[in-house]
């Protein structure tokens, strides 16, 4: 069996839904998608879901511990137009309760790039790739498909 070469839903498990909500809906701005139910958020993310859910409730579905800490090897990445589209974002979010990881700056890949964490410590790179074409709604446009 070859599984399919795709990602549907990438789910953050957050200690304290209610200021996840609100970090993601009054300080990004983002909306709430309307399949949102019970303990779990969605947010529509251009054929991609992103989805809150209680980190506790999180580990006991998988089976796995919710004690950790640190980096756990992993980071969203929102590309954007242009360095100075990175920049506005960054000036956004430092009016907001996001953590600035990393400001922007040149990075060794050719692009340009920084990061800040949500309020429970997930990781968020924002990054000008000049390699990669984004379409009209944001989406990666690849040459392979």
């Amino acid at each position: 069996m070859i599984m399919d070469q795709r990602i549907n839903i990438i789910t953050l498990g957050v200690k304290n839904m209610d200021n996840a909500i609100q970090f993601y809906e009054n300080e990004l701005g983002w909306h709430r998608s309307s399949m949102s139910q019970g303990d779990i958020v969605f947010f529509d993310c251009n054929g991609l879901m992103l989805a809150l859910y209680p980190l506790d409730k999180l580990a006991e579905d998988a089976l796995s511990s919710s004690d950790g800490s640190g980096f756990k090897g992993i980071t969203l990445a929102i590309n954007m137009r242009s360095k100075e589209d990175v920049d506005s974002t960054f000036a956004l979010l430092k009016s907001s309760s996001a953590k600035i990881v990393k400001a922007p700056e040149e990075v060794f890949w050719g692009g340009y790039s920084g990061y800040f964490e949500d309020p429970d410590g997930h990781l968020f790179e924002i990054a000008y790739n000049p390699f990669i074409t984004l379409d009209a709604k944001g989406e990666i446009q690849l040459k392979d498909k």
